[in-house]
């Protein structure tokens, strides 16, 4: 009897399936949530939290397209807030969907009343749009030689080498920042080569990384003998007035002056930090050096942080700080001002229509004088945090520098990456056309992706009324250009300019499947199962993907998921295999966000091959592995 009620006592103790996903979502181990999460869902009435956090733990994980596709499902809600669908329309515009991101938006400002609330955000939907059809020259490569897994940005060229600001991974500075878990920003040098490219980082000399919380950026004077560093004190106060995981750069901020003296840095205080009332820093210098630029929340600007500016006296001491002018500030955040060769001011800003996050403009002027700032438009500025945009080594052909971003594709968090913008020696068009596979019928007005090597965006438009797309290729790359269109199945197709040398014209047609015809079936091309296996291997994944795109895209379309096996073995084993195959892929789908109800999963065996290869009939391996093969027949829609 003892041993009963003990028993019975320790069962009642144990968390659910639910304490323990919540569990893991507070701690912040939202890769482990996930999992639980994901079995939480799968049933015919989820709850909503469950969907809000299984969605909002893919956000965190910047797995953005695993959150869309929650996303979607968590609108689709009854009782779904407002707040859902701006968040979804962030992830849309991370993913760069902005015609559909802007959708979203206007459906919250609808819900809200607050259609001001989002204006910019709609804007720049609008821009992006245009923006990604139509991609400037910049080219911009990820220095994966400095950057890791924690944050690096603001690199700045002395000679043959660069100072940058990042977050040691090794401890080696000892503390670490409440907010991110991760080390103090220290400044660090790398060898700058004469192509651009960053290797060899290293810690910048212990005078300059002895600050006790964040040091950096940095920028030099020419001669490299004066450098102005920005600190951060982020006291328990500092903290707690924390919004943002990377909000340290707009506040608490103090700019030092450290000048070389017999062979060591001394530090001087900014005559103007005031670190208990606003913040100073991300310094700039004119090029002749008598005009200092900072980002300052100070009393007497336009909104948040703006750029301000103060000129070099005749005894060398530093003026009274004075506004940039509501040309270049707003009524947001502008950040990280640089001043590039030729006196061009470039920083950034989330106050002004951009592609999302901090995005970097340009402006012609001087001190408190500026032209209307200019978006640098894609792909310089994406969907996330843009910065530091610095310019170097400019002249007749091109030019070349360095920015900062977060973007999808980076090694962790802010990344390095360097750009060129050079005048195109070779001009490599593609052309291509979006049809109905059907019936031949051009489609107009199908989004068309073009995707790099890495999957990464290169460009977006939506083809025209004629249902063709043009986009201008960089030479000795690989591609993946998509078409999408509401009740069609997405088709993709490779296009490469590996070895091509000269000027040339490359053609795509893109065959787009009608998913609402019911009793309509199409073959998965290219999911293949290993000999007498059911499990989902990863070439079969990316294609089941796009069933799940598919399937999120129209949400009333049901089907049936088949699988087919070769006639190696018997007929029963062979029906039993196909119906794990079947139900593998299913269950692929609804761990991508699909619901469970709007798929039955069903095997065929070997009772529909597609070639001559029955019972008795000696084929290839290629020819067996032909029938094995899965299938998609449209139920409802």
């Amino acid at each position: 009897m003892l041993m009963l009620f003990v028993s019975f006592t320790f069962a009642q103790e144990q968390p659910s399936l639910r304490d323990r996903a919540d569990e893991l979502y507070s701690r912040y181990e939202y890769a482990n949530a996930v999992k639980l999460y994901t079995k939480l869902v799968d049933t015919r009435k989820p709850r909503l939290q469950d969907l809000e956090r299984l969605a909002d733990s893919y956000w965190k994980m910047n797995d953005y397209e695993s959150a869309e596709n929650w996303y979607a499902r968590v609108v689709q809600q009854a009782n779904s807030s407002p707040q859902n669908l701006l968040r979804y329309g962030e992830v849309l515009k991370v993913n760069g969907k902005y015609a559909e991101a802007k959708k979203q938006l206007e459906a919250y400002a609808v819900q809200t009343g607050d259609a001001s609330f989002v204006a910019v955000q709609i804007a720049g939907c609008d821009s992006a749009l245009r923006w990604m059809a139509s991609p400037t020259l910049h080219k911009l490569k990820n220095e994966a030689a400095v950057n890791t897994a924690n944050s690096e940005f603001a690199a700045f060229p002395v000679g043959d080498q660069a100072y940058y600001a990042g977050e040691p991974t090794d401890g080696v500075s000892g503390k670490t920042y409440g907010w991110t878990g991760n080390a103090f920003l220290r400044v660090y040098t790398a060898s700058l080569s004469s192509e651009g490219s960053l290797s060899a980082p290293s810690f910048a000399d212990a005078d300059i990384n002895g600050g006790e919380y964040h040091v950096g950026p940095i920028v030099s004077e020419e001669d490299g003998n004066t450098l102005y560093v920005t600190r951060t004190y982020t006291g328990k106060d500092g903290e707690r007035q924390k919004v943002s995981g990377r909000r340290y750069r707009t506040q608490l901020l103090e700019l030092y002056i450290y000048q070389r003296k017999n062979g060591a840095w001394v530090a001087e205080p900014f005559a103007y930090n005031n670190v208990k009332e606003y913040s100073v820093g991300h310094a700039a210098l004119s090029a002749d050096a008598n005009v200092l630029y900072f980002a300052s929340d100070m009393p007497g600007g336009q909104g948040g942080t703006d750029i301000w500016f103060t000129e070099r006296q005749s005894d060398g001491s530093w003026g009274t700080p004075i506004n940039a002018g509501p040309t270049v500030n707003s009524a947001g955040d502008e950040l990280f001002p640089g001043i590039g060769p030729d006196g061009t001011l470039y920083y950034s800003s989330d106050g002004f229509p951009g592609m999302g996050g901090l995005d970097i403009f340009r402006s012609t002027g001087s001190k408190s004088q500026w032209s209307t700032p200019e978006n640098l438009k894609y792909p310089v500025n994406s969907a996330s945090d843009d910065f530091a945009y610095l310019v170097y080594g400019e002249d007749g052909t091109g030019f070349r520098g360095f920015l900062a971003s977060d973007r999808r594709g980076g090694k962790g968090g802010d990344d390095i990456y360097s750009f060129s913008l050079d005048k195109p020696k070779i001009i490599i068009i593609l052309r291509g056309t979006t049809s109905d596979k059907a019936t031949g019928d051009r489609l107009p007005a199908t989004a068309v992706t073009l995707f790099d090597g890495e999957r990464e965006i290169v460009a977006k438009q939506q083809s025209n009324h004629e249902g063709t797309f043009e986009f201008v290729l960089d030479k000795d790359r690989d591609y993946t250009v998509l078409g999408q269109k509401e009740g069609y199945h997405a088709d993709s197709a490779k296009v490469s300019t590996q070895g091509i040398t000269k000027s040339d014209t490359l053609e795509v047609a893109l065959l787009l499947e009608p998913v609402f015809q019911v009793g309509q079936t199409f073959e998965l091309e290219n999911i293949y199962y290993d000999f007498d296996k059911h499990n989902i291997r990863p070439d079969a994944a990316v294609i089941l993907d796009e069933l799940v795109r598919t399937l999120r895209d129209n949400p009333t379309l049901k089907i049936e998921l088949s699988s087919h096996t070769d006639s190696r073995g018997s007929h029963a084993y062979n029906e039993a295999l196909s119906q794990r195959r079947a139900q593998s892929a299913v269950d692929y789908l609804v761990s991508r966000g699909i619901a469970r109800d709007r798929m039955v999963a069903k095997g065929y065996g070997e009772t529909r091959l597609v070639n001559r290869c029955a019972d008795g009939v000696s084929c290839s391996s290629a020819e067996h592995q032909a029938n094995r093969r899965t299938e998609v027949t449209v139920l409802e829609y």
